[in-house]
């Protein structure tokens, strides 16, 4: 059984103020494989107390500074990538070749997409040309708590820490307490490349023990947060007291508006793919598939007949697989929304309830796919966060817009049609965060994050950079120059 007890605070490995342990269970044998401890109030104050002494000396850092230590920390991740894929792949059930190609690999993308805009940023400028002597600095916000998912652990560490430290900001993470492997990863990595003492601290937890006390403490200036709505308000409302910036990255029920002009086939199996990627626990999945009724039958039978050849196997196997939901309260979500889709009338064409054939153990799901469902329907309004889709037929492009937007979420939209001027109209159209078109991929430093329930915030580039930063203007700048 793998050890990993103690805390990352002020530049070493630290034992937790009061011995608290959990097992940390592999979804795919439901077996624990290894033992974290759970900290509390009296961790997360010496946490925050090293990152309050470690910020007026890291804040004014110069960038050149600031890059060479991204630097290292890439170099040192680059080292330890297959290490970090083994951590996910165990912890949440991420299949081998997506745990490395994808979850892990996606880390490397963000400290690169990071350095390159920590090197083009502008920290300082003039207001405008005729007030030259009106200076608008840009600066640290101060110690920022950091509370991260289990679905795409180190896509979500290193949106965080990586802008918050290029920002001369020092950090206090919380990952999940049911993946917390590859964020211990994460902290050796971190270690290795050297920063300054305090800069990075990490305190393992659970919500009411160590995320509240984050939210609630007033050393803490900021608290970015990625996880469920219902989770997102209690942090919001826990920070309040206190007056700190939060921002947040929550949940999706996320439309793919399929036209009747598009490549059918080519839409269909797409959208199922992004949707069952990952097991289907990603926010900004495509779970819900609104087809234009002329061709809404035949997108059905694709649907059903692609979901087919989609397979689920262990994640310690290589290949195109699906694996297990992370944990058995997952698991059990995701039976109860199936059942309730069937209940409420949506038709089973491909999956449905219980395992797969071949499996009497681990939170493995069947691939499942609801054809006519009614937007009002539970599986339409709640998200799932497994590999389940629900396929919408619509008569017009209002009709689809309206049933779109029909949903307290807001995060991302996907559009399919061959013509080009209904593409940019729809897409102005849609309240989301996001709009991807025909399967265009999102550019590295693209914004991420969403409207309404969704979030508030935006992770990434410069937009992620922005949110560690306040921003002060100085009247009367000497010469009015730099």
């Amino acid at each position: 059984m793998l050890r990993k007890t103690d805390f990352y605070i002020d530049g070493k490995w630290t034992a937790p103020a009061a011995p608290r342990e959990i097992e940390v269970i592999n979804p795919a044998d439901e077996q624990p494989f290894a033992v974290i401890s759970l900290g509390a109030q009296a961790d997360v104050d010496k946490a925050v107390e090293a990152a309050r002494r470690a910020f007026p000396s890291w804040s004014p850092t110069s960038r050149e500074e600031r890059v060479d230590a991204l630097e290292r920390v890439l170099a040192a991740y680059k080292a330890r990538l297959a290490d970090m894929a083994k951590a996910i792949s165990d912890e949440m059930g991420a299949p081998i070749k997506l745990a490395l190609e994808s979850q892990a690999a996606v880390g490397v993308s963000h400290i690169k997409t990071f350095i390159r805009t920590l090197k083009d940023f502008e920290f300082e400028h003039a207001l405008d040309e005729r007030n030259p002597q009106e200076r608008i600095l840009r600066e640290p916000i101060g110690v920022c708590g950091l509370i991260t998912p289990w679905n795409w652990p180190m896509n979500q560490v290193t949106l965080k820490v990586i802008p918050a430290i290029a920002a001369g900001c020092t950090v206090v993470l919380k990952p999940s307490e049911i993946a917390p492997l590859s964020s211990i990863v994460f902290a050796e990595i971190l270690d290795a490349a050297d920063l300054p003492a305090g800069v990075f601290n990490m305190v393992n937890g659970d919500g009411p023990g160590v995320g509240e006390a984050m939210s609630r403490h007033p050393g803490i200036d900021m608290m970015s947060f990625t996880g469920s709505t219902r989770a997102g308000i209690a942090v919001t409302k826990s920070s309040a007291d206190t007056v700190k910036r939060v921002t947040l990255e929550l949940g999706g029920k996320s439309p793919n508006l399929v036209f009747a002009d598009s490549d059918l086939e080519a839409a269909v199996v797409r959208g199922l793919d992004h949707c069952f990627e990952n097991t289907g626990q990603s926010c900004n999945a495509p779970t819900r598939m609104l087809v234009e009724r002329p061709v809404y039958e035949r997108a059905v039978e694709i649907a059903a007949r692609h979901t087919q050849t989609v397979k689920v196997g262990n994640p310690a196997d290589d290949g195109d697989h699906i694996g297990p939901l992370v944990s058995e309260a997952q698991y059990n979500k995701v039976q109860g929304l199936i059942e309730v889709a069937i209940k409420e009338g949506a038709r089973v064409v491909a999956g449905g309830p219980g395992r797969p054939e071949g499996f009497n153990r681990g939170y493995y799901v069947r691939p499942t796919v609801f054809a006519d469902v009614d937007n009002e329907m539970t599986i339409a309004r709640e998200e799932v966060f497994g590999p389940v889709l629900a396929m919408i037929p619509f008569d017009t492009e209002a009709d689809a817009i309206e049933i779109a937007n029909d949903t307290p979420y807001g995060l991302s939209s996907y559009i399919q049609t061959g013509d080009q001027e209904r593409a940019r109209r729809v897409a102005r159209q849609l309240r989301s965060g996001m709009v991807q078109v025909n399967g265009t991929g999102r550019a590295p430093g693209s914004p991420f994050g969403g409207y309404k329930q969704s979030g508030l915030g935006r992770e990434g580039g410069t937009f992620g950079l922005e949110d560690f930063l306040e921003v002060k203007s100085v009247s009367g700048w000497p010469n009015g120059g730099a």
